[in-house]
């Protein structure tokens, strides 16, 4: 075969020892991201949603890369399928439409430099677009997990390549959702709100964030069976329970509410 035939895939399964099973390459360093930043959204009331995702996403989002403390970011879209694929919504959180993830190393430093960034846009005139907000929410990250599947490990999720994400939102005192060993969910994060003057959602919440590498009204599908199991069992009460598409740049109109 010649060595530049484009149709040869050399990179059909992933091969080797998972990071999180090979102590040399976890010796090499780990993430230190320790708090999340939640923002959700409802749909814009005008229908702007893609010329909102395009100035967030061409100015806004940037900037935030300016802060110290702040590690990478993800923003998602509900679509029509994505809602018809929801397992829950109640108190509000129906509304969902868009989310955007923030991921910090240093909870109080993180907080005050996102906020004072946040004043200084506005200060220079560049917050034009205003969502109606749901509810914004500070989370501590209690742990992580990648599946074995895809190799790269837990410390690296934010970076690895999804295709969007399941939202998962509860009350009460049941365990952390293990990871679901099925196709499309490549890892999970688990985390509890605590009190911030930036967010509205009150101390105690849990957060469970699945990274999907296929479709995610599809994947949910398949999740939803688990879901409402760990449901009947009383000691978890749903807020929000949705797949989410990732925002693809320069496609702002690809997938919207």
């Amino acid at each position: 075969m010649d060595d530049h035939d484009t149709t040869r895939n050399y990179y059909s399964d992933a091969v080797g020892t998972p990071s999180d099973e090979a102590p040399d390459i976890l010796a090499t360093g780990h993430s230190d991201i320790d708090t999340l930043y939640v923002s959700m959204s409802k749909r814009h009331p005008e229908g702007y949603d893609a010329d909102y995702l395009r100035w967030h996403s061409l100015d806004h989002r940037p900037e935030q890369q300016r802060l110290r403390t702040l590690r990478t970011s993800l923003r998602v879209v509900s679509t029509p399928a994505c809602r018809t694929a929801r397992a829950a919504g109640c108190d509000g959180y129906e509304c969902v439409d868009h989310a955007m993830f923030y991921f910090f190393a240093g909870r109080d430093a993180g907080m005050k430099e996102f906020y004072d960034l946040a004043v200084a846009l506005n200060q220079a005139g560049r917050s034009p677009f205003i969502m109606p907000p749901v509810n914004r929410g500070a989370y501590t990250l209690d742990g992580a997990q990648a599946a074995p599947r895809i190799r790269t490990g837990r410390d690296v999720l934010p970076w690895y390549p999804v295709r969007g994400l399941y939202l998962l939102l509860e009350e009460g005192a049941a365990p952390p959702l293990a990871l679901p060993a099925l196709d499309g969910v490549a890892g999970i994060y688990h985390a509890t709100s605590f009190d911030c003057d930036l967010a509205g959602i009150a101390a105690g919440q849990k957060l469970t964030l699945l990274f999907l590498d296929e479709d995610p009204a599809a994947t949910a599908g398949t999740l939803r069976p688990l879901l409402e199991a760990r449901w009947a069992e009383g000691t978890a009460r749903p807020l929000l329970a949705a797949p989410f598409h990732c925002v693809v740049p320069y496609e702002w109109d690809r997938y919207l509410p």
